[in-house]
C-alpha cells in the first residue's frame, strides 16, 4: 500500500456515510492518516482462496487481487476482532479513493453484517451481484472505533466468459445497466449490442486515450458521449495512473488535488500553492472562468490560493482548473447526494377482488429514485402493462394495482437509498348474490320473450345456454349486459324457442335458469256466446295465489288472457280508481284476447289492490291481485359510538324504519379517518347485530363510521356519518394518595396525576368512600375535580371510613387508587404556632409611599383566631387592611407613611393556648438639610466648615453628608466630599485670591435631602507674601466706527427652498443689528431667523415664496455712527423639466 498521505494533500471533506452503511464517528481521521509504518493491506476474502497475514484490527481480509468471472457473483469478506474495542466498530466500503459504496447498496450490490458474541467477531459481507466490467478497479475498507482506525485496499479484476469475445478496454467502462443513471442518454445499450455480434462495418480504430490525454477538461464529456463511454471518472482516474512524463511546474509548488468530494449543500475548498506570492490566478470551471460572488469566493493567503465553494449543488460537479500565465493544475469535485428517506409509510390494504389498489409513499427528496418489490421480486416498468402503473407525483411515488386478485396477496416493499418502508395487502374473493332470479316465460308465437335477471357485482358478465347450448346473438336474439341486470330478448318467438334457459356468471359455480313455454292458439267456432273468462298465470313473479313481488325500479308487465264471446270488455282498477290511461308509467295495453297492465320503474306508491273485471252480454268475470313492491332498506339511524378502548370501541345504530318490503339480511361496516375521503371496509359478509364492536385502530386518532343495510335486494345508501370519536384507553390510578388534613366532618385528600394518561387527556377525578367493613362507595363530588386535592365534607365523627379517587377521561374511568388503611374522622388539636419569615425577623424598614403586604404563615387546629396589634394595642382597619385564612395572615398598607411605623405583633389563639411573634417596621424617607452651615477658620488654601445635624433624620440614622464649593465669580457648584460622617470638614486647594461659598446635603438610607443648606459666611483666599509691581501703560483706544467687511451679495433663488443671506461686520463697541426688507424693518417675523456670530451676520429665510422678493438691507449702528450694506433676492418658481420640453 502506498505511503500515507500528508495532511495538507488531502481532500477537504471526507464524504458522508449512507443510510446502508453504518454511522461514522465524527472524531475519527480519515484511513490515510494512519502510521505509515503500519501493514493495513487487507480485506477481501473471495470464496476459495487464502486470506493473506492480518495486522491491525483485521482478522481476516481477501488478498489484494480478486479475480471474477463476468456474470457471476462475488462475495468480499472481512472479519473484526471487537475484544479489545469500547464500542461497535464502523465499516466502510469505498471504490476508488472516496466513491462511498454504501450509497450504491441495492440490486446489483448489498452488505451484510453478522455478530458472534462467543468470539466477539464482527463479520463484514460485500456481495457483487452478476459482476460486469465495470466493477473492475481499486477498492478499500476503512474500519473505525473511537481512537483506533484500520484500512485495506484490494484490486478486483473482471474476466470475460468463455463464450463471450475479449472485449476491448473500452468496454470496462460501459456499464450493464442504467438502474441507477436512467435518463435520455441510456449507454446501456451500446454494451448489449455489442454483445449481439452483429455484422458490423469495420470503421478505423481510434485511440480515445490518446484523445483525452490530449483533451482539453472541458471536451471529456464530449468524448465519452461520441465514443460510448458512461464511466468517465473511472477512466480517468485509470489515465492518471499509466505511465506519463513527469513535467516540472514553473508556476506551482503543490497542485491541486486530483479530485474532491462533497455532500450536495456543504461547503468545499480547493487549494494550491504557487511559487511567486504576487502572481495572480484564475479559476475556470469546464473551461469557463469563474467570477467571484457569495457563492464562489477565492482568496489569497502568501502563496496559497483557495477557491471555496459554498453550497454546492449539482451544477458544481464539473472539473476546476487554476490558472497562472501558461501553467494551470486540474481536479474533479464530486457531489453527492444525500441518501433519500422515506417520510411518509405505506398503508396496508383490504380489498376485494377486482378492486383497485393503490400504495403511496412519501420520500424526502423530490425527483428521487424509488424501487417496489412484491415480497422478494422486483416490480419492473412496463408502459404496456394493464396490471400495474407507476405514478410520481412530487415527493409522492405511488404503485397501483388496477384490479387486485387472489395472486396479488402477500407484502409490497417500497425500498429507496436511504429508508424501507412495507404494507401488507390482504385480497378476499366475495361470493355472487343474486338479487332476481329468472322467471318462467309462456308467450305465443310472434310476441317478445324477455329473461332478466340481476347480480350483486355490476363487473360480472356470463352466458346464456338453451337446453345446455350456448345462445348466440342474432337479428332476432339480442343480449344485454346493464350494471347489475343482465337480459336476454327473444323477437318474434317461435315453437323452436322453448325450452329451459340458463344463464352462468363467469369465473362462479352458479346458474339460473327458467323456462320458456311456446302457447299454441286454437280457435273453434262456436256459434253460441261464451261467457268472459280470465287466465291468470300462477307462475312467473306470483309467489302465493294473487300476490305479485316486484323490485322497485323494475317494470312490472301483467299479461292476462281473456277469452270469450263476444269479445268481452277490460276494466283495471286500483281500489276504486279505475285504470284508462292507455300511455304513461301505468297503464293498461289491449289486444285480442290479451290484456296488459304495464307498471313502468315501479315505486312503492305504486303496492297495494288491483281489481281486474272482465264483461260481456254472456257474463262476467273478476279477479283480485296484490302488487307487492320491494326495494332497498332505508339507511340504518342514529349511528353512534358508546364505548372506547385503546384501539378499538363500540358502535350501535337502530334498524332502518323501512326494510325496503323484504327482511333485513344484515349491516355492512365501514369507517374512515376524519378528513380523510377514503372508507375502508370492516367486513365483507353481512353482519346480523346493530352492535358492532370495530377493532385495529390507532389511539388518538379521530374516526366516522358509517352503515349500509343489506336485504335480499340490495344495499342501502350509507347512514349519516357518526360522530367523530377517538379510541382511547383509560388512564392508569391516580399516584401517592394520601390524607393531608382530617376534622370533626371533613376530611382532606391529595394525590398526584396518573403515570400514565394517554392520548384522552384527563377530564378530572371521583372521589369516593365508605364506612369501614361496607362495600357500598358513596359519591364525595357531584362534578368531576380537575385540582389533584379535595376536602370530603360531612363525615360522621369518630367513624372510621375508606377512601378511593378514580381518574375520569372520555374513555371512562381509570383503576381506582386506595388508601392502604382506613382514616378516623376525629380532628386532632395542634398547638398554635406562627413562622415568622426570616426578612422580618430583623426591623424591617420600608420607604414612604411604598406598598406593604406581608404574609405571616401559621398552624394549629382547629383554626386559631388572629390578631395583630401595634405598640401594644390593637390596629386600626382604616390604616391596616389585615386578612386571615387557615393557614396564613396578611397584613396589607397600601402607601406606607412614617406614622405606620413600630412594634407590630401577631396573636395566636385556639382556647388556652396561643403564640405569638412580633416585628419592627419602620417607614424612612429623605432626611432635611444640616442645620447652621458655616466657615470657622481661612487659613493658606483652605477652609474649615462646620455644621449641625438636621431636625428631621427621615426616621432613620444620618449616615453622613454631601459638601460643595462655588467661586463667587462663576457659581458653579462643584462636589469635594461625599459620605462625609463627620459635621465638619476642612475644603483644601482653594485658589488664591478667590472667594468661595459652600453647602452642604444630609443623607440617610433613602439617599441625599431634597434641599441643601447653604453657609452663611465665605470664604476668602488672601494673597499673602506676593506683591504685584504693576508698569504703567496706556491703554489702545480699540472704538471704531461700524464697518462691513463682507457685503451682502444678490441671490436668486427657488421658491419653497430654504436660504440665507450673510454678510460681516466690525465695530466697538458692539454695534446694534437691523434687519430691513424693502427700508422695512423684519422685526420678530418668525419667517425670518436673524444670527450674529463673533460678527458674522446672518439673515436665514424659511421656504420663500414670490412675495419674498425684494431689497434686503443690513444696519450696523452703535454710539459712533453707523454703516449698512443691501442686496437684492430674486424668487422664482420651480417648473417640470418635462413641461418645459413641450
Amino acid at each position: 500500500m502506498p505511503a500515507a498521505a500528508k495532511p495538507e494533500e488531502q481532500a477537504p471533506q471526507e464524504p458522508a456515510e449512507d443510510a446502508a452503511s453504518q454511522q461514522e464517528s465524527d472524531d475519527l481521521p480519515p484511513a490515510d492518516e494512519a502510521d505509515p509504518e503500519a501493514n493495513f493491506d487487507a480485506v477481501v476474502n473471495p470464496e476459495g482462496e487464502e486470506a493473506t497475514e492480518l495486522t491491525g484490527l483485521f482478522v481476516e481480509k481477501p488478498s489484494d487481487h480478486v479475480t471474477a468471472v463476468a456474470g457471476t457473483d462475488v462475495t468480499l469478506i472481512a472479519k473484526v476482532d471487537s475484544s479489545t474495542l469500547t464500542r461497535k466498530p464502523t465499516m466502510k466500503w469505498l471504490k476508488g479513493k472516496w466513491l462511498d459504496l454504501g450509497s450504491k447498496a441495492g440490486k446489483h450490490m448489498q452488505f451484510k453484517e453478522s455478530y458472534d458474541r462467543n468470539t466477539k467477531i464482527y463479520t463484514y459481507e460485500m456481495k457483487i451481484i452478476k459482476v460486469v466490467p465495470g466493477d473492475a478497479g481499486g477498492y478499500r475498507c476503512e474500519v473505525t472505533a473511537k481512537d483506533k482506525c484500520d484500512s485495506s485496499t484490494f484490486e478486483v479484476s473482471v474476466e470475460a466468459s468463455q463464450q463471450e469475445e475479449k472485449a476491448d478496454i473500452l468496454s470496462a467502462f460501459k456499464r450493464a445497466d442504467a438502474g441507477e443513471d436512467e435518463g435520455e442518454l441510456d449507454f446501456s445499450a451500446l454494451l448489449k449490442a455489442a454483445k449481439k455480434k452483429r455484422p458490423e462495418k469495420e470503421e478505423e480504430e481510434i485511440d480515445v486515450w490518446e484523445l483525452l490525454k490530449n483533451a482539453h477538461p472541458s471536451e471529456y464529456e464530449k468524448i465519452a458521449f461520441k465514443y460510448g463511454i458512461t464511466d468517465l471518472r473511472g477512466m480517468l482516474k485509470r489515465l492518471k495512473k499509466m505511465t506519463v512524463e513527469p513535467k516540472h511546474s514553473e508556476a506551482f509548488l503543490k497542485r491541486l488535488e486530483s479530485c474532491y468530494t462533497v455532500d450536495r449543500g456543504k461547503k468545499i475548498v480547493l487549494r494550491c500553492e504557487v511559487i511567486d506570492p504576487n502572481v495572480q490566478v484564475k479559476w475556470l470551471k469546464n473551461g469557463q472562468e469563474i467570477k467571484p460572488s457569495a457563492k464562489y469566493v477565492m482568496e489569497t493567503n502568501g502563496n496559497i490560493r483557495t477557491l471555496t465553494i459554498n453550497k454546492a449543488n449539482l451544477a458544481d460537479d464539473a472539473a476546476y482548473e487554476c490558472v497562472v500565465g501558461d501553467d494551470k493544475c486540474f481536479t474533479e469535485v464530486f457531489v453527492k447526494e444525500p441518501p433519500v428517506t422515506i417520510t411518509k409509510l405505506m398503508d396496508d390494504y383490504h380489498v376485494v377482488v377486482g378492486e383497485r389498489v393503490e400504495f403511496e409513499v412519501e420520500v424526502s427528496e423530490e425527483g428521487a429514485h424509488v424501487m417496489w418489490f412484491f415480497e422478494d421480486q422486483e416490480i419492473l416498468k412496463d408502459n404496456n402493462s394493464t396490471k400495474y402503473r407507476f405514478k410520481k407525483d412530487g415527493k409522492k411515488h405511488t404503485f397501483i394495482i388496477l384490479e387486485a386478485t387472489l395472486d396479488d396477496i402477500g407484502m409490497y416493499h417500497a425500498w429507496t437509498n436511504g429508508g424501507h418502508t412495507k404494507g401488507e395487502l390482504e385480497v378476499e374473493e366475495k361470493e355472487l348474490e343474486v338479487l332476481q332470479d329468472i322467471a318462467d316465460l309462456t308467450v305465443k308465437a310472434t310476441e317478445q320473450a324477455v329473461f332478466k335477471c340481476e347480480v350483486s357485482d355490476e363487473k360480472v358478465t356470463g352466458k346464456w345456454f338453451k337446453d345446455g347450448v350456448e345462445v348466440m346473438p342474432s337479428d332476432r336474439i339480442k343480449m344485454t349486459h346493464n350494471g347489475r341486470f343482465h337480459r336476454l330478448v327473444i323477437n318474434d318467438v317461435k315453437p323452436g324457442d322453448a325450452g329451459d334457459y340458463t344463464f352462468v356468471p363467469d369465473g362462479y359455480a352458479l346458474s339460473l335458469s327458467a323456462k320458456l313455454n311456446f302457447l299454441e292458439i286454437k280457435i273453434d267456432y262456436v256459434p253460441r256466446q261464451e261467457p268472459p273468462k280470465i287466465h291468470l298465470d300462477t307462475t312467473g313473479n306470483m309467489v302465493s295465489q294473487n300476490t305479485i313481488i316486484v323490485v322497485a325500479g323494475n317494470k312490472l308487465r301483467l299479461d292476462v288472457e281473456i277469452t270469450g264471446e263476444p269479445a268481452p270488455t277490460v276494466v283495471w282498477s286500483k281500489g276504486d280508481q279505475p285504470i284508462t290511461d292507455s300511455t304513461g308509467r301505468v297503464r293498461v295495453e289491449s289486444r285480442k284476447d290479451l290484456s296488459s297492465f304495464v307498471i313502468e320503474g315501479a315505486e312503492r306508491e305504486d303496492e297495494g289492490n288491483y281489481t281486474i273485471v272482465v264483461t260481456n252480454p254472456a257474463g262476467e268475470d273478476k279477479a283480485m291481485l296484490f302488487v307487492k313492491i320491494i326495494d332497498v332498506p332505508d339507511p340504518p339511524e342514529h349511528v353512534k359510538c358508546t364505548s372506547v378502548g385503546e384501539d378499538c370501541a363500540t358502535i350501535i345504530w337502530e334498524p332502518p324504519k323501512f326494510d325496503g318490503g323484504a327482511p333485513i339480511k344484515g349491516y355492512l361496516m365501514e369507517r374512515k379517518k376524519k378528513g380523510s375521503s377514503r372508507w375502508t371496509k370492516l367486513n365483507f359478509d353481512v353482519y346480523e347485530s346493530t352492535t358492532y364492536e370495530a377493532k385495529r385502530m390507532i389511539e388518538g386518532v379521530l374516526y366516522e363510521m358509517r352503515v349500509f343495510a343489506v336485504n335480499s335486494i340490495g344495499l342501502s345508501q350509507p347512514s349519516l356519518n357518526s360522530k367523530p370519536f377517538m379510541p382511547i384507553a383509560p388512564t392508569s390510578e391516580p399516584t401517592r394518595l394520601m390524607v393531608h388534613d382530617v376534622t370533626d366532618s371533613t376530611c382532606t385528600l391529595k394525590w398526584l396525576a396518573p403515570e400514565r394518561i394517554g392520548a384522552g387527556g384527563l377530564d378530572g377525578y371521583v372521589i369516593e368512600y365508605c364506612k369501614e367493613g361496607d362495600t357500598e362507595w358513596v359519591v364525595a363530588n357531584t362534578d368531576l375535580c380537575e385540582k389533584q386535592s379535595y376536602v370530603v365534607r360531612g363525615l360522621p365523627v369518630g367513624e372510621k371510613m375508606n377512601f378511593r379517587v378514580v381518574a375520569v377521561n372520555i374513555a371512562g374511568r381509570s383503576p381506582p387508587a386506595i388508601m392502604s388503611q382506613p382514616v378516623t374522622i376525629r380532628e386532632i388539636m395542634e398547638h398554635p404556632k406562627i413562622r415568622l419569615p426570616r426578612e422580618l425577623r430583623t426591623k424591617y424598614i420600608r420607604r414612604v409611599g411604598e406598598k406593604i403586604n406581608l404574609t405571616i404563615p401559621f398552624q394549629g387546629k382547629p383554626r386559631p383566631a388572629a390578631t395583630w396589634y401595634k405598640d401594644g394595642q390593637p390596629t386600626d382597619p382604616k390604616t391596616v387592611n389585615v386578612r386571615n385564612s387557615n393557614v396564613d395572615s396578611i397584613l396589607f398598607i397600601r402607601s406606607a407613611e412614617r406614622e405606620h411605623s413600630g412594634t407590630y405583633e401577631l396573636l395566636l389563639k385556639i382556647e388556652n393556648m396561643e403564640d405569638r411573634a412580633s416585628f419592627q417596621l419602620r417607614v424612612v424617607e429623605n432626611p432635611g438639610p444640616p442645620l447652621n452651615v458655616r466657615v470657622t477658620d481661612v487659613w493658606g488654601f483652605n477652609a474649615a466648615l462646620e455644621w449641625d445635624p438636621p431636625t428631621d433624620d427621615g426616621n432613620c440614622e444620618i449616615t453622613g453628608y454631601t459638601i460643595q464649593k462655588a467661586d463667587m465669580k462663576t457659581k458653579e457648584w462643584f462636589t469635594i466630599y461625599e459620605h462625609n460622617r463627620r459635621t465638619h470638614c476642612t475644603a483644601s486647594d482653594l485658589i488664591m485670591g478667590n472667594e468661595y461659598m459652600f453647602r452642604v446635603y444630609s443623607e440617610n438610607l433613602c439617599g441625599l435631602s431634597e434641599e441643601p443648606r447653604q453657609s452663611k459666611n465665605t470664604a476668602t483666599i488672601a494673597k499673602t507674601d506676593l506683591e504685584l509691581k504693576q508698569t504703567p501703560y496706556q491703554e489702545k483706544d480699540m472704538t471704531c466706527v461700524p464697518k462691513f467687511t463682507q457685503p451682502l451679495m444678490d441671490r436668486t433663488v427657488v421658491a419653497g427652498y430654504t436660504t440665507a443671506i450673510s454678510c460681516s461686520v466690525r465695530g466697538f463697541p458692539k454695534p446694534k443689528i437691523v434687519w430691513m426688507k424693502n427700508k422695512m424693518i423684519i422685526g420678530e417675523d418668525p419667517k425670518y431667523l436673524m444670527q450674529n456670530n463673533q460678527g458674522v451676520l446672518t439673515l436665514n429665510i424659511r421656504k420663500p415664496s414670490t412675495f419674498d422678493g425684494g431689497k434686503y438691507t443690513c444696519v450696523a449702528v452703535n454710539e459712533l455712527g453707523k454703516d449698512e450694506v443691501e442686496c437684492k433676492v430674486n424668487v422664482r418658481v420651480a417648473q417640470d423639466p418635462n413641461q418645459e420640453q413641450k
